[in-house]
């Protein structure tokens, strides 16, 4: 799984711009200015994400309809919400790559701008906290899906000296990989946000966690395969 994504770090760096690069602009947007987000999101669902992560709220990071849910309820919840924005992200780029740059950008904006909003009204001692834990998994996984998505895009765009067809059955095997990988990461990602993200640690410990989550996923796409595969 890390070695062809090393291998095709072109994909996934764009993928990373088209995901990061929407989300730092429009974040900042709505730290600056408390009417922006709502050129982002509709009033109902910007007075939900304000309920979720409301200081007052018992289960931070949780809808008021999904308050008393189980943690295990809400792990299979994440998991469908979750696989299906990396499926999307990825199948979306059979259409020239143009549903994968969408879907990465939308995403982008969204979370950007939430993130922002949040930031801007107080509540980093809930968002930030909340998110950090499982945020190393499925934002990274989010960008794999998209550089998956780009590869099947650019086979058909530019499919060298193959047929389109031919190229599209080549790359698509090495972005299915990704897309499978990421698949496992959002499923990771799901059982963290369920089981620790809502937990009542001390924000000191999730983002000390949080850290430690980080430098994991860094390390091991960095250099897991390197040992029995080359130098790649």
């Amino acid at each position: 799984f890390p070695r062809p994504l090393r291998d095709n770090l072109r994909y996934f760096l764009l993928a990373l711009a088209l995901f990061v690069l929407p989300g730092l602009i429009v974040g900042g947007l709505c730290m600056s200015d408390e009417y922006f987000i709502y050129s982002v999101l509709d009033d109902y669902t910007v007075a939900e994400m304000e309920e979720m992560y409301d200081p007052g709220n018992d289960k931070v990071g949780r809808e008021s309809g999904r308050s008393a849910e189980t943690d295990f309820t809400m792990f299979g919840f994440y998991i469908y919400n979750n696989i299906g924005i990396g499926f999307r992200t990825f199948a979306l780029g059979i259409l020239a790559g143009i549903g994968t740059v969408f879907i990465l950008m939308f995403n982008g904006v969204v979370i950007g701008g939430g993130a922002g909003h949040l930031t801007r009204i107080g509540y980093t001692d809930t968002f930030w906290p909340f998110v950090s834990g499982h945020g190393s998994l499925e934002l990274t996984a989010i960008v794999i899906s998209g550089a998956a998505g780009l590869m099947v895009g650019h086979a058909l765009l530019a499919p060298g000296q193959y047929r389109r067809l031919d190229a599209l059955k080549i790359r698509g095997r090495v972005a299915l990989k990704l897309a499978m990988g990421a698949a496992l990461m959002l499923l990771g990602a799901a059982f963290i946000e369920a089981f620790w993200s809502s937990s009542g640690f001390p924000n000191g410990v999730k983002y000390t966690v949080a850290a430690i989550l980080w430098t994991l996923v860094i390390a091991y796409f960095s250099f897991a395969g390197r040992r029995y595969y080359g130098s790649r």
